[in-house]
């Protein structure tokens, strides 16, 4: 005979929540007997003080253990992983750092739950497992009841009426089984979740802080992917331009018996090959500048200062090298500022100041142009914000008419 699949799942569901039940009242009894003992001796001898201490260290011994009990029957019956709070350890422990700590675990929580909470739980399940013991007894009654000899059969059940209601009451009872046991099992999962587990607002936070950490780790993929890719260029595409370069200038300059159309024609070659070094040369500083990473920030700005066409002063105080990833965007920040102070706002000189104030990396660059400058129209600088903004950094623009215009970007340079 083939069982329904359905059928079948439902009963392979409701053995794995009624054993997940069963599995739960141990542990949730564990400390009635301390709160009974308590209860009883302090009304015997009166002696409270040594009765509450007593019951008191074994509940918050006991609570650690029962909590890992619990922790492992969730993950082992059921599937469901307990989430474990970690706080970071103090570095001076002080009742400052133990206040903290409390608030961050809360260990209330764990009490109340296997103190006051599991007793209750356990008669819940207790009511499940007895409604399970009654559905199938009243099942298997026709089993036992034919052990028995005929007169005490018929005497005590009525064979002919009692043991079909018997019958057709357990099937009800097991048909209710499955939906009974998987709501309890429900309301205990949601229950340990928020009790010995982290809260909402930590489980927030320990989540914002994986996506903080796993977007720096993007973004310093990109930036390598960037490097890469300005090295790639540079030591391939660009050195055979300049020797396709080479070769036209050799052509020309030692075959002069060469037709005049020829001549022409590979002059113009041999112009276009420089022209498309000079372009690539500037697509691969855009990318990423070599001596940015070579030399750091210093280095390459005192070049990009060297290739404005309007005066720069430059100012750089920094003790260290900073993060890659910051030393990028602060460059193009300040790329980008100085491209617009030369092709937009027809700027008579500009100054760059860097600078590292605590852990953050302030970048300021103002030029004496036309002004009218707006983050917000769409512009590049609408992209610089962004690019700033993917650092948790701040970015500012103010440029009135007339000038002056003054663009600030704070990067968080914290290792």
């Amino acid at each position: 005979m083939t069982i329904p699949a359905g059928l079948r799942r439902s009963a392979l569901r409701a053995r794995r929540d009624t054993g997940f039940l069963a599995a739960g009242v141990p542990p949730h009894l564990a400390l009635v007997p301390v709160w009974a003992w308590a209860a009883t001796t302090t009304a015997e001898t009166g002696n409270r003080l040594l009765t509450v201490s007593v019951s008191a260290a074994l509940i918050l011994l006991g609570t650690p253990v029962l909590t890992a009990v619990q922790r492992a029957r969730y993950r082992a019956l059921i599937g469901v992983g307990v989430p474990r709070l970690t706080p970071a350890a103090p570095e001076r422990r002080t009742w400052a750092s133990a206040a903290r700590w409390l608030t961050v675990t809360r260990p209330w929580r764990k009490i109340g739950y296997h103190l006051l909470l599991g007793p209750l739980l356990a008669l819940l399940e207790l009511l499940v497992l007895a409604l399970a013991a009654a559905g199938l007894a009243g099942v298997i009654v026709y089993a036992w009841a034919w052990a028995l000899p005929t007169g005490i059969r018929q005497d005590r059940f009525g064979y002919l009426t009692q043991l079909p209601v018997y019958t057709a009451a357990g099937l009800l009872l097991l048909c209710a089984l499955p939906r009974t046991a998987r709501a309890v099992a429900r309301a205990e999962t949601r229950l340990a979740l928020g009790l010995l587990g982290p809260s909402r607002a930590q489980r927030l936070q320990e989540r914002v802080d994986q996506l903080a950490v796993s977007r720096t780790d993007l973004i310093e993929a990109v930036d390598a992917e960037r490097r890469r890719i300005e090295r790639d260029l540079h030591d391939g595409t660009q050195q055979r331009l300049v020797s396709l370069a080479v070769n036209l200038g050799l052509a020309v300059a030692t075959r002069p018996d060469l037709p005049s159309d020829a001549r022409e024609v590979i002059a113009r070659a041999h112009l276009e090959a420089k022209e498309a070094i000079a372009e690539l040369d500037d697509l691969v500083r855009g990318l990423h500048p070599a001596v940015l990473e070579d030399r750091g920030l210093d280095a390459a700005l005192s070049g990009l200062a060297a290739r404005t066409p309007l005066p720069v002063r430059l100012r750089v105080g920094l003790e260290e090298r900073v993060a890659p990833s910051v030393e990028s965007v602060a460059y193009f920040v300040i790329s980008e500022a100085l491209t617009n102070a030369t092709k937009h706002a027809n700027a008579m000189r500009a100054e760059v100041t860097v600078r590292r104030v605590g852990e953050v990396l302030r970048v300021r660059v103002t030029d004496d142009g036309l002004g009218g400058a707006d983050a917000a129209a769409g512009t590049g600088l609408t992209g610089l914000a962004k690019r700033v903004g993917s650092l948790d950094g701040a970015f500012h623009v103010s440029s009135p008419v007339g000038g002056p215009t003054t663009i600030t970007a704070e990067l968080p340079c914290a290792r």
